[in-house]
């Protein structure tokens, strides 16, 4: 597959709307929580309640991809985007305008989001599996990575937009409903000008359930602990954000959503650092899967220590800033390695591992870190250290881990300077 051809950079655009709409909800909804006087931990359990369906669901969209086709299932996760979005902004507008009681419309908002948890992990299921369909084992890291960069590139431009479409007339649920018309847009160019059909998908030797015990399997078991401990991780650290950042920045009289743009640079400096780290330093160094993953866990670490040493919204921001470097340089170290480590016929089943995955880390940890923010201040961020150390040093424990992904023929796994890896997911990870 040509990484520079049309339909690369449609595939591009499709994780990054999906990745730009998240984080830019991701940004207001600490804010909106606040407006409706629930309790934090209420707010992140409804992000749970969607990483639960997406866990669920996405092993099914990926066996749904190799029998239906990965177009069509593209299609129908950007449709749940839409619906998502746009059911959130008007459950959102109801609550904030009090057309409705601050309690039924947060059931809504839940509602929708779980419609997203549904059908939102089908769109980077099948995109992962349509690059694998199309790149041979040697091109696989550099095109995992570019299409994951849209990703990184999603979290600048969500969050940077989200303060601007704060408008009159919508408020807080602006955001909401212009990435829903954004998804409408790629949709329309999925549909009209992606190809699909001219690549054999090769069946799994079940038949039908090729990802049924690959989680256990020794070639990626390594790569998914180490891929659960790091977005676990991360997955903390975005959801005890907003809150922290509006506790830190609070004066009397203020509104949450006054808050809204110290958030968005928060989140536009985490997002900054992973690019810095996607787009320089690891075409810099040339760094392979087990360099990345050892490196990733260590400064993700470190981000959390420094959160806590350094208290105050600058040491927020430099200390989410370091986390998401970090992870920048994790993520596409166990995407990759996983992916290289199994056959051409379970491509679509190791996607749907890396899909679920990114879902089990946005279940529990959301919420055990807001309860533990809500507790004490630095407790989510030790707790990080904790996780982040038990990674780092699985790196060296385990063998795959600290050897990489078997080599094969060919194959070079360095990644080149026009194509850096890139990832930093929004509330349900790798997008």
């Amino acid at each position: 597959m040509n990484l520079r051809s049309p339909a690369f950079a449609i595939l591009f655009s499709v994780s990054l709307i999906a990745a730009a709409g998240n984080m830019a909800l991701q940004s207001v909804l600490p804010a909106i929580g606040r407006e409706f006087r629930l309790a934090d931990t209420l707010v992140a359990a409804a992000f749970a309640i969607s990483a639960l369906m997406w866990t669920v669901a996405s092993p099914f969209w990926a066996r749904l991809s190799d029998r239906l086709g990965r177009k069509k299932v593209m299609m129908i996760g950007l449709g749940g985007f839409i619906l998502s979005m746009s059911g959130f902004g008007l459950a959102a507008t109801a609550g904030l305008e009090q057309w409705l009681g601050a309690g039924l419309a947060f059931i809504l908002m839940a509602v929708a989001r779980g419609i997203y948890g549904v059908f939102g992990s089908a769109a980077p299921i099948a995109s992962q599996a349509y690059v694998a369909d199309r790149t041979k084992p040697e091109q696989r890291t550099q095109a995992m990575s570019l299409l994951a960069s849209a990703q990184g590139l999603g979290t600048v431009i969500g969050p940077t937009f989200a303060p601007l479409l704060v408008l009159p007339v919508v408020g807080l649920a602006g955001p909401m409903y212009a990435f829903a018309l954004f998804g409408a847009l790629v949709l329309l160019v999925v549909w009209r000008r992606l190809p699909s059909g001219e690549v054999t998908r090769v069946p799994s030797p079940s038949g039908r359930r090729a990802d049924k015990g690959l989680w256990k399997d020794p070639r990626v078991r390594d790569f998914l602990l180490y891929g659960l401990l790091v977005t676990g991780a991360q997955a903390i650290n975005i959801s005890v954000l907003g809150f922290h950042v509006i506790d830190v920045i609070s004066q009397p009289g203020a509104g949450p959503d006054e808050a809204l743009p110290f958030i968005s640079i928060a989140m536009f400096a985490g997002a900054a650092a992973t690019l810095l780290a996607q787009w320089g330093l690891i075409p810099l160094l040339r760094l392979q899967a087990a360099d990345l993953m050892r490196w990733g866990a260590g400064l993700a670490m470190f981000g959390n220590i420094l959160t806590v040493l350094a208290p105050g919204y600058y040491g927020v921001v430099v200390g989410y800033a370091v986390v998401s470097m970090g992870v920048g340089f994790a993520r596409p170290g166990f995407t990759a390695g996983s992916s290289l480590s199994v056959g051409p016929h379970e491509q679509g089943a190791v996607a749907g591992l890396m899909m679920s995955l990114a879902g089990l880390s946005f279940l529990g940890p959301p919420v055990i870190g807001v309860a533990l923010y809500e507790l004490a201040e630095p407790a989510p961020f030790i707790a990080n250290a904790l996780l982040l150390a038990v990674a780092t040093a699985l790196c060296f424990i385990s063998p795959r881990l600290r050897r990489g992904p078997p080599d094969l023929p060919d194959r070079d796994e360095t990644p080149s300077p026009e194509t850096p890896p890139a990832s930093q997911p929004g509330p349900e990870g790798n997008r």
